[in-house]
């Protein structure tokens, strides 16, 4: 991850002596290389912070996120091949750790009315239990942002979504119920304006602090 922002070590002469990689000289691919470093190591950071919360429920990473998605998505997300679209794994993975959270008893499954091989799971009450403890795993990047600028932190929301609605686009991401991935979003109507986007489902005005990373009503650009 880090090669192609550390490749480019032609030395530059500074004023004062000193060389610096020409990487840092300016802008341009160099800084869209430490971009995506700066991303993967904060990608790392929530890993870990995931981590650290599966090994103190004894389960496993995925058995997380799938406690989590089960407790806030609706039900026509529960089953496993939705659910592996949304983790970006394969149906198989999502199987097994099924399996292991039944095991636990954290998860039921139930069949589907029209189809014998269909199933929905949810919650059992000591899963819905669990998932709430886990809601806050993210909590400790949640309090270093809030020391930051709301102008600076509505910017990066924006390039962000913008980033990972790109990567959707060439298959990368295979979920994104984003407002940048909605047919109803209108860029931009109001250049300038506070509010310059618009929902056009709600006819509503959206901020850039607004837009939405994961929308029930979301619909996808056809």
């Amino acid at each position: 991850m880090y090669g192609p922002a550390l490749m480019d070590l032609d030395p530059v002469a500074e004023p004062d002596g000193h060389r610096l990689p020409r990487d840092a000289t300016g802008p341009g691919p160099g800084l869209d290389a430490r971009l995506a470093a700066a991303l993967e190591r904060s990608g790392h950071a929530l890993r870990v912070l995931l981590w650290d919360q599966a090994k103190a429920h004894g389960l496993s990473p995925i058995q997380v996120q799938l406690l989590l998605h089960l407790a806030g998505q609706p039900p026509d997300r529960r089953r496993v091949g939705q659910l592996a679209a949304e983790l970006d794994v394969r149906a198989p993975t999502v199987s097994d750790a099924v399996t292991a959270l039944r095991r636990k008893g954290l998860v039921d499954a139930a069949a589907v009315e029209g189809d014998r091989r269909g199933q929905l799971l949810a919650l059992t009450d000591r899963g819905a239990r669990l998932a709430d403890q886990l809601a806050g795993w993210q909590e400790q990047v949640v309090g270093e942002l809030a020391r930051f600028d709301e102008q600076d932190k509505a910017r990066t929301l924006q390039l962000l979504l913008d980033v990972i609605a790109a990567l959707q686009e060439r298959g990368v991401v295979t979920v994104a119920r984003m407002c940048t991935t909605c047919r109803f979003f209108a860029r931009d109507v109001a250049p300038g304006d506070a509010h310059p986007h618009r929902c056009l489902l709600l006819d509503a005005p959206l901020a850039p602090a607004e837009l939405r990373v994961d929308c029930a009503e979301h619909r996808p650009v056809s």
